[in-house]
């Protein structure tokens, strides 16, 4: 039994144009960002979409809306799910990238999110934004889990063997689940209309390639 979940990170917007972190908040898709999901539209365009899901916000439900645009499917829109959401990164939404992971890192010599992850693995990093968030709404990695394992379970519970799934979704949910079902490191940055392929064998969750941006998917 194999089940392929095609994970895409949204198109860019203009928060990321501007670096501003970017999880619950939402902003709209650059003509890049409307680019990068064509373009991944057109990378998978020759993978059958049996049923496709998304993130709830916005951006992710235009990008995956755009995919599908270019699929043979007759799914031509996704079904949005809050467990897709990206990590809330509570006070420090919407804050300089590089001033906040300098704020947050940088008394432990780490002044990127790439350096926490690498330093510390992806689940303490984000409890360590948590910890620092001085107003306790940002995401611990435990609840972030609680809330996207079901989502992930549920597209694979409605799904047949040899399903193809779309899921348009964001670039910290996707290393989350790269660094949970497989030994690849994430500390890089998810790409912008990127593809990450798991498969699902009706036990495991295994992980094919991620953050794919070229012509093989």
């Amino acid at each position: 039994m194999t089940i392929s979940l095609y994970f895409v990170r949204h198109g860019q917007t203009y928060l990321n144009k501007y670096h501003r972190i970017q999880g619950v908040i939402d902003s709209s898709l650059t003509e890049k960002g409307i680019n990068d999901a064509l373009d991944a539209g057109q990378r998978l365009s020759t993978i059958h979409f049996d049923a496709a899901y998304s993130s709830d916000l916005p951006r992710a439900i235009e990008t995956g809306r755009l995919i599908l645009s270019q699929n043979p499917s007759d799914t031509k829109t996704t079904t949005p799910l809050a467990g897709f959401r990206e990590l809330n990164f509570g006070y420090w939404e919407g804050e300089d990238d590089v001033k906040t992971w300098h704020i947050i890192g940088g008394p432990h010599g780490l002044n990127s999110f790439h350096d926490m992850i690498a330093e510390y693995g992806i689940d303490k990093a984000e409890d360590t934004i948590a910890a620092a968030d001085p107003y306790k709404d940002a995401e611990t990695s435990q609840a972030f889990w609680n809330r996207l394992q079901p989502a992930i379970d549920q597209t694979v519970k409605n799904a047949k063997d040899g399903d193809n799934i779309l899921i348009a979704t964001h670039g910290t949910l996707i290393r989350n689940v790269v660094s949970h079902f497989s030994d690849i490191p994430v500390n890089v940055s998810t790409k912008n209309g990127s593809v990450t392929k798991v498969n699902w064998d009706g036990t495991n969750y295994t992980v094919d390639y991620f953050n794919n941006v070229s012509k093989n998917v």
